[in-house]
């Protein structure tokens, strides 16, 4: 079996369109919460699962951009695992669906 030799800059291009498309969840999450709302938000819960949506799509975002200057500088780091990036994501998904489901339930 024959590999194609890698091609500089790709991994940096895929790392960034994966971190994008989750933010892009994240975005579409907030905004059909926020549109389910919109006539009738009768309290403020109905708007903290939008607003935390919202705050995980820019931070997935600004995420993605910093994995790319990352992966896109030559020679690499020494370390260019996104340990803690990976945490938030992982830790704020599971969040916005437990306050979701709460908020729903109010």
């Amino acid at each position: 079996m024959t590999t194609q030799p890698a091609v500089p800059g790709l991994q940096a291009e895929r790392t960034t369109l994966a971190w994008t498309r989750t933010s892009f969840g994240f975005l579409v999450n907030g905004v059909l919460l926020t549109l389910r709302d919109w006539h009738g938000a009768a309290s403020l819960a109905g708007a903290i699962p939008a607003a935390l949506a919202g705050a995980a799509a820019t931070c997935s975002y600004v995420i993605a951009l910093r994995r790319q200057h990352t992966l896109g500088l030559r020679p690499l780091p020494a370390r260019v695992t996104p340990r803690v990036a990976v945490y938030v994501v992982g830790i704020s998904t599971p969040v916005l669906i437990v306050v979701t489901a709460i908020a729903e339930l109010i």
